[in-house]
């Protein structure tokens, strides 16, 4: 069957990954997965000897057929679906519990993948999952490094991120030009233990990262923020005046933004 590039198919064939990807789900006895671009059928073959049931979501209608051909519809249902439209909820309130999910997600959407987890998060327990070796890196993320940024600390607010394994252009058919990485992400949401507003404080990030170049301040004065009331809520939550976004871990980016918040909560009503 013909690799489609539209879709970003680069099929895992290295059995020791296979496994390894596996392995990292944990005991899976009992468990449903959900694996996000199951392609040939690699993976699926490995959950399906160790899982209760796996969901297969599947967007490429030939490699669905090929796999529906090739798997028990008992331990194995294929979802010929956009998974950007897939009911994680429905899919974790049918199977009685929280999902595991395992995906080689195709480069081209990684990110909107990762926010639609992250906003299924209820219905998830972890996921394994293989990117592109830089995006693990922007992901995994630690303050003060150059790859920290916007998409490490939302993904990072819904859950622990632990880096597991990287592979070469050589573990995929065809080979594709970058190196994949395989991250375990834990789902433990921090928006009640930091005190802040999921939407608000999301869209807070937004601003505080808008231009990685520019200062903290100079980003929510971008944002329309007055100077003096960006300067105020940096002095009591003790930031550095000068001091940019990609410095500081989340404990700190939330004492800002609770500290804006008490701002405005502070404002006599117009």
């Amino acid at each position: 069957m013909p690799q489609k590039a539209r879709l970003g198919q680069n099929f895992l064939v290295d059995d020791v990954a296979i496994h390894r990807i596996v392995a990292a789900l944990g005991d899976l006895a009992g468990r449903t997965v959900v694996e996000i671009g199951p392609g040939r059928g690699a993976i699926t073959h490995a959950l399906a000897a160790r899982a209760r049931g796996v969901l297969a979501i599947e967007l490429d209608r030939d490699l669905a057929a090929g796999l529906r051909a090739h798997f028990d519809p008992g331990r194995v249902t294929v979802v010929e679906q956009d998974v950007l439209h897939f009911d994680f909820a429905a899919a974790a309130a049918a199977a009685g519990q929280r999902l595991r999910v395992a995906g080689n997600l195709p480069y081209y959407i990684t990110s909107p993948i990762l926010l639609k987890l992250a906003a299924g998060h209820a219905s998830l327990d972890f996921a394994v999952l293989m990117v592109q070796r830089e995006v693990a890196l922007r992901v995994a993320a630690a303050p003060g490094s150059r790859d920290y940024g916007l998409l490490s600390t939302t993904v990072q607010m819904f859950g622990s991120v632990e880096t597991l394994f990287t592979l070469p252009p050589a573990a995929f058919a065809p080979p594709p030009k970058v190196h994949s990485t395989v991250f375990r992400w834990r789902f433990a949401p921090r928006f009640d233990q930091l005190q802040v507003h999921q939407d608000r404080f999301l869209r807070f990030l937004r601003h505080a990262f808008a231009q990685k170049r520019k200062t903290l301040a100079n980003n929510l004065r971008a944002a329309g923020l007055q100077a003096a009331a960006a300067a105020a809520a940096l002095a009591a939550a003790r930031i550095p005046a000068q001091a940019r976004a990609e410095e500081l871990p989340l404990e700190d980016l939330a004492a800002l933004w609770r500290a804006l918040e008490n701002q405005d909560s502070s404002r006599p009503a117009s």
